[in-house]
């Protein structure tokens, strides 16, 4: 057997590589608050996906990447649906009636999810991970019951298809044909820009006015430091180091994103919400602990949906 990447990585590198990955993707639920003050929550998307994915696609064309084939981009559309149109689209759109990092923790659901549909096609829990999708999903519940989700329905729908949608969207990727990772990430984000204006059509969207800097801004961010930086930083960890360390992100992320839109946003949080976050993470630290032990790759199925 080879050794594993692991080993040839910097303690330093991977250190940098863990930093950005947790403050770029734990950030991005405040600035997609930020954004829409000046973008509609569709078009917001499709501006964002569309920029990051053809940026993406042109910087590994020239790099010699072969481009999806007809096969893969038809996959590429349907796979876009859930992970870009009902996860990312549906974050906006929750975003524009809860905050931040309400958000971020009602996403950290979604590994939970992911288990219940590997188990559903066939790849059963052990009896630890049982024990973390019971805890996990005790703190769904509790969540949306005790929090201010209650007073949204718009945030309460959307926060729950979001993380199912791209559960979902992960483990039925996993039997498809796709091209490497980084064109399947472009690829995505192309054709679900195109699915995001759809979506905007539908709900009526349009720009009343040209949207301020600052929106413009955080769009901008959101596309540099979440699409691009820190998806590429997730890319080299994932081939650098355990997959339970690279997708560590699933339970530091909505602590971080909570701080950051309390300092930053100006966002309160009673102790149902913080209650209710430790649950979810507990569940999710029980989940990947266990599958590390097991050496089962998880690392596909915990990217964020922000």
């Amino acid at each position: 057997m080879h050794a594993p990447a692991a080993r040839t990585a910097s303690p330093l590198a991977v250190a940098a590589a863990l930093a950005s990955l947790y403050v770029l993707w734990g950030s991005t639920y405040l600035a997609i608050r930020f954004a829409l003050k000046g973008y509609p929550p569709f078009l917001l998307g499709a501006c964002r996906m569309f920029i990051a994915g053809l940026l993406m696609f042109i910087v590994l064309r020239l790099r010699g990447t072969p481009g999806p084939t007809v096969k893969q981009w038809r996959t590429l559309i349907v796979l876009s649906i859930f992970m870009v149109l009902l996860s990312n689209g549906f974050v906006n759109l929750a975003e524009t009636q809860v905050s931040s990092g309400l958000a971020a923790i009602a996403v950290a659901s979604m590994p939970l999810f992911a288990g219940l549909f590997a188990m559903l096609r066939g790849r059963h829990p052990s009896r630890v991970e049982w024990i973390g999708l019971v805890v996990g999903f005790l703190g769904v519940v509790w969540l949306n019951a005790g929090s201010a989700l209650r007073g949204s329905t718009l945030g309460l729908v959307c926060l729950t298809i979001a993380p199912i949608a791209w559960a979902w969207g992960s483990i039925w990727s996993r039997d498809q044909d796709l091209p490497e990772p980084f064109m399947a990430a472009s690829g995505q984000m192309i054709a679900g820009s195109g699915w995001m204006l759809v979506a905007a059509l539908i709900h009526g969207e349009r720009f009343a006015a040209v949207p301020s800097t600052s929106s413009t801004f955080a769009m901008l961010y959101l596309v540099v430091a979440g699409s691009i930086f820190g998806f590429t930083a997730y890319i080299w960890l994932l081939h650098h180091v355990r997959p339970a360390l690279a997708t560590s992100y699933a339970y530091v992320n909505p602590p971080l994103a909570v701080v950051f839109g309390a300092l930053l946003g100006g966002e309160h949080f009673t102790m149902q919400d913080v209650g209710a976050m430790a649950v979810i993470l507990s569940g999710v630290v029980i989940i990947t602990l266990s599958k590390a032990r097991a050496s089962k790759p998880a690392a596909a199925e915990q990217e964020p949906a922000a």
